[in-house]
């Protein structure tokens, strides 16, 4: 076993055992284009206060000192692609599904699903969901004259159906977390469309883009997971992209995070006898002291 006291051995540091808390969430997926479904939030797994897609708390991770440990931080979709995944150590979070399209395109699979686009004549079905991550889209709905898309699922909550001629589906709400110190909700759903006027649907609390009606939808917010919202136009228009992701890290105040090349983080002050590490952009490995 491991000694729990820094020491020398040899003439180097002995690594010792430290817990790690986490939240790791992945890119949104992008909002679906001409009459979509709106962007999936990407995949939530965290330890402290609440995970995604109503699963039970992720356990702490026990790492090492002094031992180099991966990070990825997963991109927003665009241009009718999913979230990219993120990573930390052993734990991954699933891309958002991308929302689906005009013409019977069902929203995609992701760590929360995509929400379905509008269709001629039968309901069009929104992505499912990862176990323990997020979960499904809502459904699109058809009309004669006007279709409106499926909300994006969220961390928190199912997509909305599109249930009038008139609304979009609201995007699924994401999750609240303290691992901060204070309370802050990621991974919303994208809003999904409506054709012509009408009401586009709502972005979910946690980053979800707003649908459109007649216009472009708008992208979820960057380091939520938040899906994009869709675009309620015809045509060769594209949704608004998915937010990028976000890892945060938290353990004891007594030790000090080295971020290497390539990943853009930073650490806060001691306080409550944590401290934090944010990391918003990157690839590489961090480490601690």
């Amino acid at each position: 076993m491991l000694n729990a006291i820094t020491g020398l051995l040899g003439g180097g540091a002995v690594p010792v055992a430290i817990t790690v808390d986490y939240l790791v969430v992945a890119g949104g997926g992008g909002g679906g284009n001409a009459l979509g479904g709106g962007g999936g939030a990407g995949g939530l797994r965290c330890t402290v206060t609440a995970t995604g897609g109503g699963g039970s708390l992720e356990s702490a991770l026990s790492l090492l000192t002094l031992t180099s440990y991966s990070v990825t931080l997963g991109a927003g979709g665009n241009l009718r692609t999913n979230g990219s995944n993120s990573v930390f150590s052993t734990i991954t979070s699933t891309g958002g599904g991308k929302g689906g399209e005009y013409d019977s395109v069902a929203g995609a699979t992701g760590g929360s699903g995509g929400g379905g686009g509008g269709g001629d004549a039968n309901p069009v079905a929104g992505g499912s969901g990862t176990a323990n991550q997020g979960y499904a889209g809502g459904s699109g709905r058809p009309g004669a004259t006007t279709r409106v898309g499926g909300g994006g699922g969220g961390a928190n909550a199912v997509g909305v159906n599109g249930v009038t001629d008139t609304s979009g589906g609201n995007g699924g709400a994401g999750v609240a977390t303290s691992i901060t110190g204070s309370s802050v909700t990621y991974g919303g759903g994208g809003g999904g469309c409506v054709q012509a006027s009408g009401t586009p649907g709502t972005g979910g609390a946690g980053g979800g883009g707003n649908g459109g009606a007649n216009v472009y939808g708008t992208s979820g917010t960057a380091n939520t997971g938040g899906g994009g919202g869709a675009t309620g136009q015809p045509g060769g228009t594209v949704g608004g992209s998915g937010g990028s992701g976000i890892v945060i890290l938290r353990y004891a105040d007594t030790r000090t995070i080295s971020f290497g090349a390539g990943v853009t983080g930073t650490e806060s002050a001691a306080s409550g006898g944590y401290k934090r590490a944010t990391i918003t952009a990157g690839t590489g490995n961090v480490s601690w002291t």
